[in-house]
């Protein structure tokens, strides 16, 4: 199918990027998801607080605030992750960068997790999964070189 150049979509460079592209859209859509948070009733936090093995929902408004947030900041994260996926070649650069800091989150999630005491559960998954995005991102960009 010709782009709006009569260039074919599915041409080698494209084709090549495709990687790339599909992995940001749907690393950006997962957080995105993050957005539920940012609007879900308190009562809800609370309960996914408990299930979660971290105890009671502290009642304190920096905790909501806190929650949602953060949760507003990797809606806002996904959203430009997305965006971004529109025009790799254009954001070449930038995506490299964002998935090189990934890497370097992961590692400061993981100890902050460490030294907080978190479930050994969220432990394992948080930190790890940031640094394995940025892998994942830098793999694609790998494939892809323009």
């Amino acid at each position: 199918m010709p782009d709006s150049n009569g260039t074919s979509i599915a041409s080698t460079k494209q084709r090549g990027e495709l990687p790339l592209v599909l992995a940001l859209r749907v690393l950006g859509s997962i957080d995105m998801l993050a957005f539920v948070a940012v609007v879900m009733p308190t009562a809800w936090i609370q309960w996914g607080h408990h299930w979660s093995g971290l105890g009671e929902f502290p009642t304190a408004p920096i905790a909501s605030y806190l929650a949602r947030s953060a949760s507003a900041l990797y809606a806002l994260h996904g959203l430009m992750v997305v965006y971004m996926s529109l025009d790799v070649r254009r954001y070449w650069p930038l995506i490299r960068l964002l998935a090189r800091l990934s890497i370097a989150h992961g590692i400061v999630m993981l100890s902050i997790d460490l030294a907080v005491g978190m479930p050994v559960w969220w432990t394992v998954l948080e930190g790890p999964a940031f640094a394995v995005t940025g892998l994942i991102v830098l793999a694609t960009q790998y494939w892809g070189e323009p």
